[in-house]
């Protein structure tokens, strides 16, 4: 994917001296090894702060909710899968974007690399297919496939799947993925066990909200957790707040999410943020048979009433 920079910055530029953009949302070289940070470009001149590599887990969906500027935006799969979206919960018009397509080979998981790198990282190198990793003393290089997002190891929808020009030839999907196992997983423990599981998955959250910013489908007015008329959940970090939150923020993505792991980047935590949203997803493909944004043309199944949904919940 290094070789994208180049025509991503070739084609930003065009736009912006055409003046058929006002500005271009992608990326540039973060402060820190890994974090790469969203950035807005509005002249020519700067498009050469704009780098693509894989270390740009953020969604870039979530910095055009409400906008009404020309933009363009540079989107993988699953940030395109959100821009549709975005397109059809009306919180941006699609006549509005230039959408730069990124046929997407996954992002580094950053909190895997760290795990598996006993010292302070000080620069990390990506190679094609490969991963180098410094610290002050000592190097380690892994396998790209190695240390990939979890999401982005079992993601079946790589290529943008809306997009005006494409930065490099569409990649081959991956098939006979088992996107599902950790899922069925912990359906088939027994309640107490499930109880404990959520329990120590959810020890660590400190409450920050750093998943809720960072998705792209989370763009209420105001946030379930700042109502205070009524008020749903306490400010605290005690335990039951903190599943409140999770699982009330997961149900508002059922049916919406892609899968984009953005939340789970954004923990500071490294907490699996993403167990939640992805039950919601399976449940949605199995009684619905219904994925997010793969279409403009059709709503999500839990805002649609169809006479023949499924009704086994009926008693």
């Amino acid at each position: 994917m290094l070789g994208y920079i180049t025509k991503i910055r070739t084609i930003s530029e065009r736009l912006l001296k055409e003046s058929r953009v006002d500005m271009v949302i992608g990326f540039r070289k973060g402060t820190v090894p890994m974090m790469n940070e969203p950035c807005i470009v509005k002249s020519p001149e700067n498009v050469k702060e704009l780098v693509w590599d894989s270390n740009c887990g953020i969604n870039l969906a979530n910095y055009l909710t409400n906008r009404k500027e020309k933009i363009a935006i540079i989107a993988k799969g699953c940030d395109s899968r959100n821009i549709v979206t975005h397109i059809i919960e009306n919180k941006i018009k699609r006549d509005q974007m230039f959408i730069i397509g990124v046929p997407c080979k996954g992002m580094i998981d950053r909190h895997k690399i760290a795990s598996m790198f006993e010292r302070e990282i000080i620069e990390v190198v990506e190679e094609e297919n490969k991963i180098i990793v410094r610290g002050n003393d000592s190097e380690k290089v892994f396998k790209k496939t190695e240390v990939l997002q979890e999401n982005c190891a079992i993601c079946v929808h790589r290529n943008p799947v809306i997009y005006d020009e494409l930065v490099a030839d569409l990649v081959e999907e991956q098939k006979d993925v088992d996107r599902y196992e950790d899922v069925r997983r912990i359906e088939a423990m027994q309640p107490e066990k499930k109880q404990d599981y959520f329990n120590n998955l959810l020890s660590a959250c400190i409450r920050c909200y750093a998943c809720r910013n960072a998705c792209p489908l989370c763009y209420c007015p105001t946030c379930f957790v700042d109502e205070s008329r009524p008020q749903w959940l306490g400010k605290s970090i005690d335990s039951v707040d903190i599943k409140t939150f999770h699982l009330l923020r997961a149900f508002h993505c059922a049916g919406r999410c892609t899968d984009c792991g953005a939340c789970e980047r954004a923990c500071p935590m490294g907490i699996n943020v993403r167990l939640f949203t992805k039950k919601l997803e399976k449940d949605c493909l199995e009684l619905y048979g219904w994925e997010a944004g793969l279409s403009l043309k059709e709503r999500p199944p839990l805002d649609t009433y169809r006479p023949d949904d499924p009704e086994d919940f009926i008693k």
